[in-house]
């Protein structure tokens, strides 16, 4: 019997890693442990539960819920955030002209990633409104609601490392919690979007940078690879792409740059042939 449940829930996460590239492969007990009481709630065997998400597709929200971790903060990885504003941003606005510079962030979680953006954008006082747009993107439909709120409670994690300077001049207090200004509110699109999804993905547009942090460590090799094509599909040329310190990609040679500083390191997209032989010539 523990046999049997074992290849069954072998056979959801084969489903499950389809979809969205999570690997419970080798952590069944994990997997069974998250799942449980959802497949209880419905009455349902394991078995019984892999045929529901076929015949029910809105329960992947559910499932996406359960599985994913969405531990983040505001101002998280500090060297980074400033890296960010008071190198590349300055880069990019020097080269682009003609439109609004775009960034997404494309695993979003809870929102404190965008709006920390937002606000560092501001605090540089080189963007005037409308020539910034922030992008901010999840797989899980229900961090996204709360984001799109942009209400904290007070005693949250999320503040642990956010300047006290940005919190009084950003959020105000409302209801026991911490509300984001509107200003900082409207400069962020928050969108569901799955990362190995290339025709949505496409849909959004091209960024001239990209964070992605802390995403792939639950992904394997192959499926690292794929996303970080996607993300590299997405980039305009000569753009960055910001992941987290515990991720690298540096060996896998898919047309990026590491860009390493005292502080911290990031990426840069290689131009492609026709752009660097233009820079050349021009």
């Amino acid at each position: 019997m523990i046999i049997m449940q074992d290849n069954i829930l072998l056979e959801l996460s084969k489903t499950i890693y389809d979809y969205c590239g999570l690997r419970y492969s080798d952590r069944l007990p994990t997997l069974k442990e998250k799942i449980s009481k959802r497949v209880k709630e419905l009455d349902l065997t394991y078995w019984e539960y892999c045929g529901y998400l076929k015949m029910a597709p809105m329960e992947w929200d559910v499932l996406v819920e359960l599985l994913t971790v969405n531990e983040t903060y505001f101002y998280r990885e500090e060297n980074q955030l400033n890296e960010c504003s008071s190198m590349v941003l300055p880069l990019i606005k020097e080269k682009i002209k003609d439109r609004p510079i775009r960034i997404w962030s494309a695993a979003c979680s809870t929102g404190e990633e965008p709006y920390t953006l937002a606000m560092l954008i501001q605090e540089t006082g080189l963007f005037p409104l409308g020539t910034i747009e922030i992008m901010a993107t999840d797989i899980n439909k229900k961090v996204l609601q709360k984001a799109e709120k942009g209400w904290y409670n007070q005693g949250s994690f999320a503040f642990r490392r956010i300047p006290k300077k940005l919190l009084e001049k950003y959020f105000s207090v409302e209801e026991g919690g911490y509300q984001v200004n509107k200003s900082i509110r409207n400069m962020v699109q928050f969108q569901h979007l799955n990362l190995l999804h290339e025709e949505k993905i496409a849909q959004i547009g091209r960024a001239d940078v990209i964070f992605c942090r802390n995403v792939l460590i639950y992904f394997d090799e192959e499926t690292t690879k794929r996303v970080i094509r996607n993300l590299y599909d997405n980039l305009t040329a000569g753009g960055y792409l910001f992941l987290g310190h515990a991720e690298s990609i540096t060996d896998f040679h898919l047309g990026f740059q590491k860009v390493d500083t005292d502080k911290t390191f990031y990426y840069r997209k290689e131009l492609d042939q026709n752009e660097a032989v233009r820079r050349i010539s021009g």
